[in-house]
């Protein structure tokens, strides 16, 4: 049995996370879409406050996955959450637990802080990681669409209008 390790990231570990994302995106075909660098990385997650958080996944020493998840809000609920925006397991050393450990470092921390969930989007062809996340107690939220404004749309969108009004 392998040995595994935990631990919040480092800002050395920052071109591991950014080759990961990277191994990520390729495994879901949005190669193309990834924007971040080492310095966007550098900045965000190790502000002096920083808003969003990452986890490396050491198996046996080797840097074997990480996830990188920030702090929501549920108005309804009237606690915070935990939002995932990655979780990443190399292929090499999927099946062995690892995944499951996030998820299980991640509900530590949602009980240790009162928080009332833990949230994360799948791509609707990913089976296998759908499968995971319903072994782990996961309901879909099918009756939400996830919206979203990027690029353009924000800057339209914050751009004042010509009365000057916004």
């Amino acid at each position: 049995m392998p040995t595994v390790h935990h631990r919040d990231a480092e800002p050395r570990d920052v071109p591991l996370i950014l080759r990961m994302i990277r191994e990520l995106a390729e495994y879901e075909a949005l190669l193309h879409a990834v924007e971040a660098d080492e310095a966007a990385l550098h900045r965000t997650l190790f502000a002096p406050e920083p808003k969003v958080f990452a986890m490396i996944v050491e198996c046996d020493g080797e840097p074997a996955g990480f996830a990188l998840y920030y702090y929501t809000y549920s108005t309804f609920q009237g606690k915070h959450g935990i939002y995932i925006e990655d979780l990443y397991i190399r292929p090499a050393w999927r099946n062995q637990g690892l995944g499951k450990g996030v998820f299980r470092c991640l509900a530590d921390k949602a009980c240790r802080e009162d928080f009332g969930r833990i949230e994360w989007s799948v791509l609707d062809w990913n089976s296998d990681a759908i499968a995971f996340y319903e072994r782990q107690g996961a309901v879909a939220m099918n009756e939400w669409i996830r919206m979203r404004l990027e690029g353009e749309a924000i800057t339209a969108l914050a751009a004042p209008t010509s009365d000057g009004a916004v």
